[in-house]
Parts: structure tokens; C-alpha cells; sequence
């Protein structure tokens, strides 16, 4: 167990993906529950059946990846868990299946017809680990491979709510395009805030977006998505009559990322890229718990 541990800490942490994982299912979740125009807690099958399937997607997304990029890995990242032999591939493939065989369970448990839309998300994400079959295509053109990428984040997102609307015997909610929209842009500041490091921080054959681009201009595209997640956010509480609230707080966030930003283009100091990374993380708490928990509250109360 020791290695799996390690091989969690290093590549998957499972506390801090859980918190924002539960952050985004349980507001999938909510977000279609009001959109239907209840004022209630989602019942709690919806709400498990959610998390443990987004999380099991994140968990499968991660392994993916490290078939996909097991040649880069060993020849620029030997540290890695897999290139260094602390699992292999193999053990990762058995952890897949058995996380796919999970969400079948609990689709099976929950509604059967859930089973249609895990099948495209699981479609896409097999095209994703093969990269379309157009690698090379893809690679030389960084902005359509992460367009490409970040689509499966709305199908997940999808999914999620299904467990509410679809377990109801009706169609997607009028609405939830925005919520999916944003969550399709929030991936966008993820992938991004994730991919942008000091010069001195650059690693050989490792591929960022603020060695790709020049540090001041992976910001500005960083900034400019976490914009439009602002907007398809304001849109999506539109819907559900929470637009005040979620413009004051988007706006606090929006001058706090601009504020960081700026100090760190101004730095560059090596370790400050991670000051990106975590401020993505917190974009994306606050996104979330501001389409589902936080409203989801509001009504309660002012429903008595």
C-alpha cells in the first residue's frame, strides 16, 4: 500500500482533487435540481452516485495520461512514478477497469439509462488517450489539443447532473448549457494555471504554456478563460435567480487573479508558478460552491 500511497501524493492527491471534485459534482447536482425549480437537498443517491463517478473519471483521466505520456515521461521525467518503477502500467490498467466497473455499478444502482451517457464520456475519454489518432496534428497546435482536451470536462459535467435529471424521467434542464459552458472554460483556467512556471522553473522537453508562449501572454490567455467562465457562471445563475451575488463575489476574484497576476509577471521569481496553479484552484472552488452550495442555501432559507 506504501507505493500506492506515494504514486497518490505525487500524481493524484486524493484530499485535494476529492475537495474540488465533490465541489464540482455536488453543484452539478444542485445547479439541475434548482433549474427544475426544486428547493431541496438532492437526494443523497444522486449526490454519491456523482462524486464517486466525477471522481473516478479525474482518477481515469490521470491514467490516461500516463499511458499516453509514458515515451516523454521516460526520456524528460525518469522521476515520475511509472518511468522510475514505483507501478507499472499494467497495475494502473487493472485500477482503471476497476474504476470503470464501479460507475457502471452505481449507474446500474441509480437508473439504468444513465449508462448511455458513461459510455460517450467514456468514448471521448478512450479518443483523448489516443489523442484522436492525429498525435502529430495535435501536438503542433497547442490551442486546438487543449480545446480537444477540455471537452470532456462538460461531459463529465453532464453526466453529473444526469444523476438528478435524468433519475427524475426528464430531459437536461433549460439552462444548463451555461453551466456546462462554464465548467468547459473553468478546465481551460486549470489546464493553463497549471502549465505556467518561472523561466528558471522550465524543464527540458517539458511542454508549458508559459515556455510555449512567453510568461506574459500563457497570463493574459489564462486570464482572458477565466473571463469567459466568469460570464457562462453569470449566465448560469441567471437561471436559477442568483446573479447579484455571484457577480459581486466574481468580481472580488477577478481583481484578486488580476493583483497576483501582475506580481507574478513582475517576479518571475523561481516557485512562483505554483501561486498560478493554487489561485486556478481556488477560481474553481469559488465557481462551483457559487452554483450549487451557495444558492442551493439561499433558497432553503429564504423558503423557510
Amino acid at each position: 500500500m506504501n507505493k500506492w500511497w506515494t504514486y497518490q501524493r505525487e500524481r493524484f492527491p486524493v484530499v485535494a482533487h476529492g475537495i474540488l471534485i465533490a465541489a464540482f459534482s455536488f453543484s452539478a447536482v444542485a445547479y439541475s435540481s434548482m433549474l427544475r425549480g426544486r428547493f431541496a437537498v438532492p437526494a443523497w443517491q444522486a449526490i454519491v452516485v456523482a462524486f464517486v463517478s466525477c471522481f473516478l473519471f479525474f482518477l481515469q483521466l490521470r491514467i490516461a495520461d500516463e499511458f499516453k505520456d509514458i515515451e516523454e515521461d521516460t526520456k524528460h521525467r525518469p522521476y515520475r512514478p511509472v518511468p522510475r518503477g514505483l507501478v507499472s502500467l499494467r497495475e494502473l490498467g487493472v485500477v482503471f477497469v476497476l474504476a470503470a466497473v464501479l460507475q457502471l455499478v452505481l449507474a446500474l444502482w441509480l437508473e439504468p439509462m444513465l449508462i448511455l451517457l458513461l459510455g460517450v464520456t467514456w468514448v471521448y475519454l478512450a479518443l483523448m488517450s489516443k489523442e484522436f489518432f492525429v498525435r502529430k496534428w495535435l501536438s503542433d497546435r497547442p490551442i486546438v489539443y487543449m480545446v480537444s482536451h477540455m471537452m470532456i470536462m462538460p461531459l463529465i459535467d453532464l453526466y453529473a447532473t444526469s444523476t438528478d435529471w435524468q433519475v427524475a424521467g426528464e430531459g437536461p434542464p433549460p439552462g444548463l448549457i451555461w453551466f456546462l459552458m462554464a465548467s468547459f472554460f473553468n478546465g481551460m483556467v486549470i489546464e493553463i494555471g497549471r502549465k505556467i512556471r518561472s523561466p528558471r522553473d522550465e524543464e527540458t522537453g517539458v511542454q508549458t504554456y508559459s515556455a510555449l508562449w512567453g510568461p506574459g501572454v500563457a497570463v493574459a490567455t489564462w486570464f482572458g478563460v477565466l473571463v469567459a467562465a466568469w460570464v457562462c457562471a453569470v449566465l448560469a445563475a441567471w437561471h436559477i435567480g442568483f446573479i447579484m451575488p455571484i457577480v459581486v463575489v466574481f468580481v472580488v476574484m477577478g481583481v484578486v487573479s488580476a493583483v497576483i497576476s501582475r506580481a507574478f509577471l513582475r517576479t518571475l521569481a523561481p516557485g512562483q508558478g505554483k501561486w498560478m496553479e493554487q489561485l486556478s484552484g481556488g477560481w474553481t472552488l469559488a465557481l462551483y460552491l457559487g452554483l450549487g452550495a451557495a444558492p442551493l442555501v439561499w433558497r432553503l432559507i429564504s423558503h423557510g
